[in-house]
């Protein structure tokens, strides 16, 4: 079985909310909810710096549903709707979900929210309906900058991969030799201590956030 997640290089995002509309497209979410927001982290005063511009740093964090290994959602669920699925991700079965929002306050990362038309809970599906095609998650395939790569834990976060693009290695642009691209064939050299997970709640978050210390991106 598989157990998918998304890492993001944090010092490529751009902050361009790509994946944040896409996702909205995508899946149909309704206007003033969002699967994934992005959020701006800083500007903050670089270490040794003056404190001011031009010495501060700031990255931007995309923040979705974690699809966690010991998921708080599915524990406190009274109908079963919120459920891990045989790939990993946590999904919610809407014909069981009765609205009752006990998964929305049990998660700590507040990605999920009721649906006031249809009266269940929403958040972000991993694009269950892409992956199980062997497409993409849109959030990564729509990525502009590479910094979202998708794969299966089991198979290491080094084979996670991203569209192929232009400049990469072995790829022209007249003709695609690659329709993806690896993370550790294409992001700039990481380590271990370099990838990162939301705060810790007993629940295991599965997404990763690569930041390289002192390279944040700077404004």
């Amino acid at each position: 079985m598989a157990n998918y997640a998304i890492i993001t290089d944090l010092n490529r995002c751009t902050g361009c909310l790509a994946c944040t509309v896409a996702c909205k497209a995508i899946n149909g979410v309704d206007v003033g909810q969002f699967w994934i927001k992005t959020l701006r982290v800083g500007p903050n005063p670089t270490e040794g710096g003056s404190g001011n511009y031009p010495d501060v740093e700031m990255y931007f964090l995309p923040v979705q549903c974690q699809h966690c290994e010991n998921p708080e959602c599915v524990k406190v669920c009274p109908t079963e709707a919120s459920h891990i699925r045989e790939d990993g991700t946590i999904q919610i079965d809407k014909s069981k979900c009765i609205g009752c929002r006990f998964c929305a306050m049990a998660c700590p990362y507040g990605v999920r929210y009721l649906n006031e038309e249809e009266r269940v809970v929403e958040k972000c599906t991993l694009c269950e309906q892409r992956i199980a095609q062997g497409e993409l998650p849109q959030c990564v395939a729509q990525c502009g900058a590479r910094a979202r790569f998708f794969g299966d834990l089991d198979e290491g976060v080094d084979n996670f991969e991203a569209p192929a693009h232009p400049d990469s290695p072995g790829c022209q642009y007249d003709e695609m030799t690659q329709t993806r691209v690896k993370l550790k064939d294409y992001v700039e050299e990481y380590t271990e201590d370099d990838i990162h997970h939301l705060t810790e709640a007993g629940n295991e978050p599965k997404l990763m956030y690569l930041l390289r210390e002192g390279r944040k991106w700077r404004g």
